[in-house]
């Protein structure tokens, strides 16, 4: 049975609702169409779904949308809105006119939508089945993740190589001249990946000291012979699915501490890959890194390795499963990261990862970027 459907049955409920733009994970899996404002999703059960947009859209959406499509005027809101001047009432009374008196809602409803749906409905809170189902990728959303990953690795190639190619003066990276920043490599890899049809935001290009501090993006001059952590996750423009991929690099050796704690992670990351499998659980991939880490001497705490092993990607660059402590049992289909990594304030950071999908008996890795310190 169709997961919707089991999860209405459950319920007793007449429909399925979701309201948000296209941009939305959820609802782009859904309806697949992309519109900006948000809009109305609804499932009747054991019936396909159905999209309700404004009669602008109306042609697009009948082109793209999986779903079936009615515009706004077919459900009667011009006509309710004469009398209900308040448009969450409005739209909850043109949600209402088409699906039933009870109705599963997604967990992410507007609040002012549900106050208003359950004036004149019975509303059961969904428990999050569409970022359940979306979890399991199908061969051809596999495809595409691995085609946003190439263009990913072809991204990172051209930083690294900035990096590689530099030249070094009074203690910094030069490029053409000129001081090589993370700016402008992070400004080179964005262009590179708008020209493979991908949008990439808050590429980290961090260096030296903030290493240590995962998400800060860094800025200014690059140095040599210490970490540069370059990790960028782009998502297509055209089919909404993103890639996760991160390298340390050093122009230069860098000081002993990294390059043991660079050492540990890439044995890190091939234990973890080797726990990946259908019927294991994201948490015991996650222990026995945290327990590899133990045995090196490095902490899995407020400082050494500090986050998950992982998370799944899709529609989101962040989703579900979780390679954590939280971790349930993997599925053949989840594509997830493998992402260990050391920080230690005042030495720097190291992270690796790497992208690929869960099969019955093994971790299939997307990544086929070459993984070395020293450029």
């Amino acid at each position: 049975m169709d997961p919707l459907d089991a999860a209405m049955k459950k319920c007793g409920a007449d429909a399925f609702v979701h309201y948000a733009g296209g941009e939305d994970a959820d609802m782009r899996y859904l309806s697949r169409f992309v519109m900006h404002d948000p809009f109305v999703f609804f499932k009747k059960h054991r019936e396909p779904g159905t999209i309700i947009v404004p009669q602008m859209e109306a042609e697009r959406a009948s082109r793209e949308s999986i779903a079936a499509v009615i515009t706004r005027t077919q459900a009667g809101l011009p006509d309710i809105s004469k009398k209900e001047k308040d448009p969450w009432r409005a739209a909850a009374q043109m949600i209402a006119g088409q699906t039933g008196k009870t109705l599963l809602v997604s967990p992410t409803l507007p609040a002012a939508l549900l106050r208003a749906l359950e004036e004149s409905t019975r509303v059961v809170v969904d428990e999050g089945t569409i970022e359940l189902v979306r979890a399991k990728k199908t061969p051809e959303e596999i495809r595409l993740i691995q085609t946003v990953q190439k263009k990913t690795e072809r991204a990172m190639e051209l930083g690294i190589s900035l990096i590689r190619n530099a030249t070094v003066k009074k203690g910094v990276l030069y490029h053409d001249g000129a001081p090589l920043t993370s700016e402008l490599v992070r400004t080179a890899v964005h262009k590179q990946l708008m020209d493979d049809g991908c949008r990439a935001v808050e590429t980290i290009i961090s260096c030296g000291e903030d290493t240590a501090f995962p998400h800060i993006i860094g800025s200014g001059p690059l140095r040599p012979h210490e970490p540069i952590v370059i990790d960028m996750f782009p998502r297509d423009e055209t089919t909404g699915y993103y890639a996760d991929m991160t390298r340390t690099v050093s122009k230069g050796k860098p000081g002993q501490k990294i390059t043991d704690m660079y050492e540990a992670v890439k044995e890190a990351q091939q234990i973890g890959i080797s726990h990946i499998k259908a019927g294991v659980s994201g948490a015991e991939a996650h222990t026995a890194v945290v327990e590899y880490f133990k045995s090196r001497g490095y902490e899995s705490d407020t400082r050494g390795f500090i986050h998950n092993l992982g998370h799944g990607v899709g529609l989101q660059v962040h989703e579900l499963p979780t390679l954590g402590a939280a971790g349930k049992v993997l599925e053949a289909g989840f594509v997830v990261t493998v992402e260990p990594g050391l920080y230690y304030p005042g030495v720097g950071g190291i992270r690796l990862e790497d992208m690929g999908v869960v099969r019955t008996q093994k971790f299939e890795d997307f990544t086929e970027f070459e993984e070395n310190l020293i450029v």
